[in-house]
């Protein structure tokens, strides 16, 4: 386990393959398993011997982990400060590519992750002895799995390399250790005759103090059949058993890894507070993606506001481990809408709008969520709802959709006076047809606070406020 809250911090982190090669001469089950587990023990003293190298990924920097601090280039002493090796890290590609890049970050990817490699010396110094080749004709059945190991540990920026490779030598390498006997764990309960599933390791970040937390997971196995496993890490951890904490969908994205798809997530961590006086913030809590106009080759222009804004509620079910469904496209949406009996079938592939009412029934229809409808008779009368969506964001934390008149938005959270009543939204507008460039979408307010004159003062509005499922 890793406490991960501390700016100070660096994260360590080592990915590696490990090639298991297991003869088995015997079908018979236990001779089975101990083959399986003497093949673990020998992986377990390679990563503990002297040929384990980390190599620093990104930069010339290798160190040996398991000998007396020595690393390349010369330049690297055993005194030079752990953070200094950031500058033997090449910069993100996006950054030298000398394409224009938004400098504005989000608060949260302020934390220093240094990925290192795991690989093996195979060679020696000294004098070579001839191959001897031998030949050994019998009947076995060989089993050959791949293992990916990622583990990570925690680092002051402030210790030497030799305060580092010795932390490694005792925590990293730990850790690695460590993984292996959780890897032959998930092997050897996960059996199937012959056959074995690869363990898979896992990374999740807990709430506070819990920190970074790896499980080993045996791959291609659903999380539907995992409930058992989910049951006890959340009794482990003290952890409440009505969300979901260690499915698949919550593994932690490191700071320093693109999203592949394309989204922006969560451009509202960019932003600063608004202050208010007895005020306080209740914000949409966990990930998001950020949908919009124009967006998946989609010309939805002047209509599809509230498929977007549906989109991005989607998308934050999906990434909390609710649902496993893909963000539905427009059409999906519409077809939804026909079959529960909504709209006729000529709606599907049209240009029409959609609202409050026709969200909370998609997602009723697609995903098997409830949601609350809240309504407002005029804009004016938004201002006096503090109370009602505080309340959301601090119980069930999901994004909000409005309607009115002609535009929806989603409302990622208020920040809201109960002595004086003065509120602001947090507004993510789904009217945005630029590109995924945080700086611009923050800084022209396409993701911003709000005041009540943002809304209609005259308009009704209809909120769909999503409602969690009490799942782990």
């Amino acid at each position: 386990m890793v406490v991960v809250d501390s700016e100070s911090a660096t994260i360590l982190r080592v990915k590696g393959l490990l090639e298991f090669r297991c003869q088995l001469d015997s079908t018979d089950e236990q001779l089975v398993r101990n083959a399986i587990s003497r093949t673990f023990e020998t992986l377990r003293s390679q990563v503990k011997s002297e040929s384990c190298v980390l190599a620093v990924s990104d930069s010339p920097v290798i160190i040996w982990p398991n000998k007396d601090a020595y690393a390349t280039p010369e330049e690297i002493t055993p005194s030079t400060p752990c953070e200094d090796m950031h500058q033997w890290i090449q910069a993100d590609e996006q950054e030298t590519s000398g394409k224009k890049s938004s400098k504005k970050k989000s608060k949260k990817s302020s934390l220093s992750v240094i990925n290192l490699r795991l690989m093996t010396e195979v060679t020696k110094p000294g004098p070579l002895s001839a191959p001897i080749l031998t030949k050994t004709v019998l009947k076995s059945h060989f089993v050959s799995v791949t293992l990916p190991l990622d583990c990570v540990v925690r680092t002051g920026s402030s210790d030497t390399i030799k305060e580092y490779v010795l932390y490694t030598k005792h925590l990293l390498i730990e850790a690695l250790t460590h993984q292996l006997c959780e890897m032959e764990k998930v092997t050897l309960q996960n059996m199937k005759g012959m056959t074995l599933l690869v363990p898979e390791p896992v990374h999740f970040l807990l709430p506070e103090p819990k920190g970074l937390v790896t499980v080993v997971y045996p791959a291609g196995v659903p999380d539907s059949q995992l409930v058992t496993q989910r049951k006890e890490l959340h009794q482990q951890f003290d952890l409440p058993d009505d969300r979901p904490y260690f499915r698949r969908a919550n593994a932690y994205h490191f700071p320093n890894e693109p999203y592949k798809d394309g989204y922006l997530r969560n451009p509202h961590l960019a932003l600063t507070h608004p202050t208010l006086d007895n005020g306080k913030v209740y914000l949409v809590q966990g990930i998001y993606s950020y949908h919009h106009y124009m967006q998946n080759r989609v010309d939805d222009n002047g209509w599809g506001c509230a498929y977007r804004s549906l989109q991005t509620i989607c998308s934050w079910f999906r990434q909390q481990g609710y649902v496993e469904r893909p963000v539905p496209t427009h059409k999906e949406i519409q077809q939804a809408l026909v079959d529960v009996g909504d709209k006729q079938a000529s709606f599907v592939g049209s240009r029409q709008w959609i609202g409050s009412i026709e969200v909370q029934a998609v997602l009723s229809h697609l995903l098997g969520l409830t949601s609350k409808i809240l309504f407002v008779s005029q804009g004016a009368e938004l201002a006096s709802k503090g109370r009602e969506l505080a309340n959301h964001f601090l119980t069930e934390g999901t994004p909000v959709m409005i309607g009115g008149g002609v535009l929806a938005h989603t409302i990622l959270g208020v920040a809201w006076s109960e002595t004086t009543g003065q509120i602001r939204y947090l507004i993510l507008d789904p009217h945005y047809t630029g590109a995924e460039d945080l700086q611009v979408i923050t800084d022209k307010g396409w993701c911003g606070w709000k005041g009540p004159d943002f809304w209609d003062q005259t308009a009704y509005y209809n909120l769909c406020l999503p409602q969690r499922p009490k799942v782990i």
